[in-house]
């Protein structure tokens, strides 16, 4: 049981197990819940941002799209899937024809209509901002946190 929601995790978001096994100390290091401190962690990667704004279909899609480096965060080209948004970043479209052109390609067809409350999208300037870290209730993960960690207890 604690495998497969281990792997419910990796697929969902793309990641390799060094990464997962990296997120889980970085979890562990913090104060709280290291589930939810987790989930977290992988909630507000640049890749799983882009996804959740609607700019991709999928989660490897918008890998694909932050590695071909059309998404700025606050000003600066950034093409790291696993970069760690903070709060009161922006992150916008690189501004060039292509960039755009893709994105509002994504954009028109309704992959996901509600965006969460961490995240602010104004589609009109394709910006938005990081508000606040996400809470537990929007992760639209079937997933019991706690396996996965107690999956990895013996490994760390």
């Amino acid at each position: 049981m604690r495998l497969e929601e281990k792997q419910k995790l990796r697929f969902n978001y793309g990641l390799s197990e060094k990464q997962l096994m990296n997120y889980i100390k970085d979890a562990k290091r913090m104060k709280g819940a290291t589930g939810n401190i987790l989930l977290q962690l992988l909630e507000m990667r640049l890749d799983n941002l882009v996804f959740r704004l609607g700019m991709a279909p999928t989660i490897a899609a918008a890998r694909q799209i932050v590695g071909h480096k059309h998404i700025m965060i606050n000003q600066k080209c950034v093409s790291i899937p696993s970069y760690q948004c903070q709060p009161g970043d922006v992150l916008t479209i690189k501004d060039n024809k292509g960039s755009k052109d893709l994105v509002l390609n994504f954009l028109e067809t309704p992959v996901l209509s509600n965006i969460p409350q961490h995240l602010d999208f104004d589609k009109k300037n394709l910006t938005a901002k990081v508000l606040g870290i996400v809470d537990r209730e929007w992760v639209a993960l079937k997933l019991n946190e706690l396996f996965v960690i107690e999956f990895y207890s013996r490994k760390i």
